[in-house]
């Protein structure tokens, strides 16, 4: 990885943080740790 795909991810990052805060108040990490919660334990179901 060049640190110009870093910083641009980096940098991507941090406007989606940005965004979150200031349309859904903060309301995305929640959102997106349940979904992923979710995945894992149907991906356990398989394992």
């Amino acid at each position: 990885m060049t640190n110009t795909i870093a910083i641009a991810i980096l940098v991507m990052i941090g406007v989606l943080f940005v965004a979150d805060q200031l349309l859904f108040q903060w309301a995305l990490p929640l959102n997106a740790a349940r979904l992923i919660d979710g995945l894992i334990e149907y991906l356990s179901f398989w394992r």
